[in-house]
């Protein structure tokens, strides 16, 4: 029993060390930068392929490979960040939300990028860097913790870096280079992303979505340590570590054994819902679609016009064309819900494909005749009842809106989407054996097709209502300025509610629409990253625009089915990373350049209309010029 002891606990030293890394490289960019970097994951992700593509691909040997990969690779990503995505925000003293936006952006582009690269299969031939033993990995993470901890309290660089996180502007009044100081922590974070990524690589299988996605799960490891203390963090990082490790010993039974299991194998995901929804939030600040989408400019008849005859296209198409866009209006349902939650109601929500996958696996069990206490339901009655019975756990995210803003409401609704993931979709007891067919009537491509449209066409009516009467002028209220909406009695706890309901509610029947299109329920298809592809997606092409998330869903479809997996993932972050450089997003940058030089006129135009003025002024006296100086006095009439 002590030798079991002893290699649990050696097993999950490893896991903490590496979790411990992770956390002190979150710690460290966010007190240089003042941005929770939802991108060190892909970070990691990347340096372990570059790392393997010099050891395995190219034949390095391992030490040149690991030191091209951490002393070059990794911060110089960082520099770049910081140069060309987050440097612009910081210096225009942006919302915390357009940071946010970014980090998405450069996760999502990082994750297509890689499968554009590397492809999406897994891989099991990441080179060690390291011994098996923990013993290196703890030395790294101790050494490293009390390194930069002693830097950041005593040396004049840790002043620096207090200053410029208090506040920029004064810290340049008072000579500091900020941007020096800004690019050091970004180098600094990246390297430790880099250093965790070729660490747990040959431990864990290395693609380019469960990697990222797993580095993140332990971002509770700096929310627990307040994005601030590294020694709780290296504490905390370690002791989950050894916690997960040892509940693998337990076999318990009974109805609840496979949930038990299930939460001892995933400690940190606890610990990330506990940290997100439990603790005190993690910074602050205003709701994202009014910094991140500027003003709304609704959508002329044309391109509604435009839209309708492209949703019916492929009514007239056949094969694989067709079977491909009936996931066109079920995922555009998806990201109307999207559009309810951040657009109308101003609130971020990253867990929406969390609620897409409950309704297709509602859906499912209820059509199969295997969810608790109800009969075997027809599809088209279980894709409704799953809708009415996913609606009230949008709860979930709701009930933390109310007392959240900004990147605490960020964590918490992506902490929702990892665990309904990890604890729902990713079990056998919940998801195995699982078929899910199309409605009687409607088996086809193209009947099928023509029953999303019906359903497309009422969602858009119900998002049309939450924009039109009292209610949509409460959520405009609510969006634009908060406290003011309370201050003048707008229900503002409710109305939270109502939007995060409402939007579970569409995630529900898109997610349910997906699932009979593929004829399957795929816990792939509503993993978290594709929760923060969709997010990102939509605000970039409109956060309060039903025909942007219309628009997006023909994208990310289209993208990923003609051209290799994560060209869509690639787009959108692209897109998104540049709302860092313009606030607005970049079609208003776009829309107000057109705006500009349409105003523009030739110089021979404007001399002509300032003598055409001239010559149309009325006669008579001039009014007195005003003084040039405050101390000046103007000529009294008739002279002196």
């Amino acid at each position: 029993m002590s030798s079991l002891t002893y290699d649990l606990t050696v097993a999950g030293l490893a896991v903490g060390s590496a979790a411990a890394l992770t956390g002190i490289g979150l710690i460290v960019t966010y007190r240089a930068t003042g941005v929770l970097n939802f991108a060190h994951g892909a970070i990691a992700m990347v340096c372990a392929y570059v790392l393997r593509q010099c050891v395995v691909g190219w034949g390095w040997p391992t030490w040149l490979g690991a030191v091209v990969t951490l002393a070059v690779v990794a911060p110089g990503i960082g520099v770049v960040l910081e140069r060309l995505v987050f440097r612009a925000p910081a210096v225009r003293g942006g919302a915390p939300e357009q940071t946010l936006v970014a980090s998405i952006g450069v996760f999502v582009l990082l994750v297509g990028g890689a499968a554009l690269v590397w492809g999406q299969g897994a891989r099991s031939d990441a080179p060690d860097l390291v011994p098996a033993e923990p013993w290196g990995q703890l030395a790294v993470a101790l050494a490293l913790a009390a390194g930069t901890g002693a830097v950041i309290r005593w040396t004049r660089f840790g002043r620096e870096l207090r200053a410029v996180v208090d506040d920029r502007q004064l810290a340049v009044l008072g000579g500091i280079d900020a941007d020096r100081v800004a690019a050091a922590g970004w180098a600094f974070g990246a390297f430790t992303a880099g250093l965790t990524g070729v660490l747990l690589a040959p431990y864990v299988r290395l693609d380019p979505y469960g990697l990222p996605l797993l580095v993140m799960e332990v971002v509770a490891v700096a929310v627990a340590a307040r994005m601030r203390s590294l020694p709780v963090a290296v504490v905390v990082a370690l002791g989950i570590g050894v916690a997960q490790s040892q509940l693998t010993r337990l076999h318990p039974t009974g109805w609840a054994a496979p949930l038990v299991q299930a939460v001892g194998a995933n400690l940190f995901v606890v610990a990330l819902l506990v940290a997100a929804l439990v603790l005190p939030g993690v910074g602050a600040g205003r709701t994202a679609p009014r910094a991140v989408g500027g003003e709304r400019v609704p959508a002329p008849h044309g391109a509604w016009l435009v839209a309708l005859v492209l949703f019916l296209l492929p009514l007239g198409l056949a094969g694989e064309d067709l079977h491909t866009a009936v996931q066109v209006p079920a995922l555009g349902v998806v990201l109307l819900s999207l559009v309810v939650v951040t657009g109308r109601g101003g609130q971020i929500s990253l867990g929406q494909a969390a609620y897409a996958g409950l309704g297709a696996l509602f859906t499912a069990l209820l059509a199969a005749g295997r969810f608790p206490g109800l009969p075997r339901l027809p599809e088209l009655a279980a894709l409704a009842v799953a809708v009415a019975l996913v609606a009230p756990l949008g709860l979930l995210t709701g009930w933390p809106a109310i007392s959240r803003h900004g990147l605490a409401l960020a964590l918490a609704t992506f902490a929702v989407g990892v665990g309904v993931s990890r604890f729902v979709f990713a079990q056998p007891y919940a998801t195995s054996g699982l078929a899910l067919g199309r409605p009687s009537g409607f088996e086809g491509d193209r009947a099928y097709y023509v029953l999303e449209l019906a359903l497309l066409a009422a969602a858009l009516l119900a998002a049309r209502r939450l924009r039109t009467g009292r209610t949509g002028r409460a959520l405009a209220a609510m969006r634009d300025h908060e406290p003011g909406a309370s201050a003048a009695g707008v229900q503002v706890p409710s109305l939270k509610l109502l939007a995060f309901v409402s939007g579970a509610a569409l995630a529900a029947l898109g997610g349910g629409l997906l699932g009979m299109g593929l004829r399957a329920f795929d816990p792939g298809a509503y993993d978290p990253v594709r929760g923060l592809l969709w997010f990102a997606a939509v605000v970039v092409l409109g956060a309060d625009s039903t025909l942007g998330a219309l628009a997006a869903a023909a994208l990310l479809v289209g993208l990923d089915a003609g051209a290799r997996g994560g060209m869509a993932a690639a787009v959108i972050g692209v897109l998104a990373v540049l709302v860092g450089r313009f606030p607005s997003g970049p079609f208003e940058a776009l829309r107000a350049a057109a705006r500009r030089a349409r105003l523009r006129r030739p110089a021979g135009l404007t001399a002509r209309g300032a003598e055409v003025r001239r010559r149309l002024r009325p006669a008579g006296p001039r009014p007195a010029p005003r003084p040039a100086l405050a101390g000046a006095t103007a000529p009294a009439p008739g002279g002196a």
